[in-house]
């Protein structure tokens, strides 16, 4: 909103200091540095009207250390996370940028999704909370969403090198910090290309999944595309969520993946950074620094009060909204197939949790006895426990909460450079 006013009236009002909102930097800076701050001040009294209001997580016992005294800790926490991320991005984000305008709707749908199933919980006292075939559609309905504006909007293009001079084409790219490098000519152009890691080239088209080829093919490709949203926004919030399962896991790790998403997305907005890179080059994406930039702030100054023994816990209000964030930020900036091993540890989490169940179940059925791969699952949980038959024994006794989580930590910095170096692996 700022940043929209301060566009509108630079030409009338020459006030000093107002040429600094042009710059991604500055307001990247200004929304990490609010969404902090609000997240520790208005976090701190909203604690403290959730602690009043007895609203507090519902414990079941499962036999793991230090988890009686989890029961009653203030939940729903995932409120300040959203309020901390929603204030500096309608303030220093361009408003009109069809990227920001989805971070905020994917921000408010999940966390609404996420609300009404923290509400069943606490209020209605129902453990199962939101029935799980409508958490499926409203995801399914956010993804349908974001690919049909992705593929349709006129903003949502990649720029490519143009050997001849077309109707759309320009002759200059102007970097968003001010700086321009000449190239002959470019364009802007629809596509339905991603990146992809390990290959020459690091990309990969969706439109090649298409079981028709030719024009027809190329028109249909979409439909692809939109499907492939569905199920990385889908798979990313529901990971996230089972990730949030010890005090500040989910919230450091998410914290990471945001430094290396900005990474991403200002490298990818930048002519001069893409064209060194060898990346898609995919102008208007510098905005989605802004949205990043408070994101990681609103996560930082939640994990002051997340961190072990947490005093607040995010709850699906907050888990859905930041793996909903995740996926649609690594969408927008073509990364999303690199989510595996950004989010290396929400993948193997939902791998833990699927695997356990299946063979499980499989046991059971061929020989009477369901057999467990892990202690316990999801994989977090099973460095808690002890004594419990299991195909995997290691480690032999159930470490602390607060070392695994940090170990999660340090693999989560370990695999976000990994991302980054992808870019030039191939």
């Amino acid at each position: 909103m700022l940043y929209n006013l301060f566009d509108y009236f630079k030409d009338i009002i020459d006030f000093p200091g107002l040429g600094l909102f042009k710059y991604i930097s500055f307001r990247a800076f200004s929304a990490f540095t609010l969404s902090l701050l609000i997240a520790l001040f208005v976090g701190k009294k909203m604690i403290h009207k959730l602690a009043k209001r007895q609203i507090g997580e519902e414990i079941r016992d499962l036999g793991l250390e230090g988890q009686v005294q989890k029961k009653g800790t203030p939940t729903m926490g995932g409120i300040i996370i959203i309020i901390s991320l929603l204030i500096p991005t309608v303030l220093f984000g361009d408003l009109t940028n069809i990227y920001v305008q989805l971070m905020i709707i994917t921000t408010i749908w999940l966390g609404l999704i996420g609300f009404t199933d923290d509400y069943i919980k606490v209020f209605k006292k129902n453990k199962e909370g939101l029935e799980g075939k409508f958490k499926i559609f409203g995801q399914v309905a956010l993804g349908l969403i974001v690919g049909v504006c992705l593929y349709f909007s006129d903003q949502a293009v990649v720029r490519v090198p143009s050997s001849q001079r077309a109707e759309k084409s320009h002759a200059e790219i102007v970097s968003q910090e001010g700086f321009s490098d000449k190239i002959s000519y470019f364009k802007d152009e629809k596509s339905t290309k991603t990146t992809i890691p390990f290959v020459k080239g690091n990309e990969f088209d969706y439109s090649w999944l298409s079981p028709v080829k030719g024009e027809a093919g190329e028109k249909i490709s979409w439909i692809i595309y939109v499907l492939v949203i569905i199920f990385v926004i889908t798979a990313v919030s529901n990971s996230t969520n089972l990730t949030d399962g010890m005090d500040g896991l989910a919230t450091g790790i998410s914290a990471i993946v945001g430094v290396t998403l900005a990474i991403l997305a200002y490298v990818s907005g930048n002519t001069i950074y893409a064209n060194y890179l060898n990346i898609m080059y995919i102008p208007y994406t510098g905005e989605l620094v802004i949205v990043l930039a408070a994101f990681i702030g609103a996560l930082v100054g939640f994990l002051w009060y997340n961190s072990y023994p947490a005093q607040v816990f995010m709850g699906d209000t907050g888990s859905l909204a930041i793996g909903g964030i995740i996926a649609v930020a690594a969408i927008i900036i073509k990364k999303e197939l690199l989510i595996p091993i950004l989010c290396g540890i929400f993948f193997v989490e939902s791998l833990s949790v699927i695997f356990q169940r299946v063979y499980f179940k499989y046991t059971k059925k061929r020989y009477g006895t369901g057999v467990r791969i892990l202690k316990m699952a999801p994989l977090h949980h099973h460095f808690q426990k002890e004594g419990v038959p299991a195909l995997i024994q290691f480690p032999k006794r159930a470490l602390p909460e607060a070392k695994i989580v940090a170990r999660f930590w340090i693999i989560a910095i370990l695999l976000a450079g990994l991302t980054i170096i992808t870019l030039k692996i191939r």
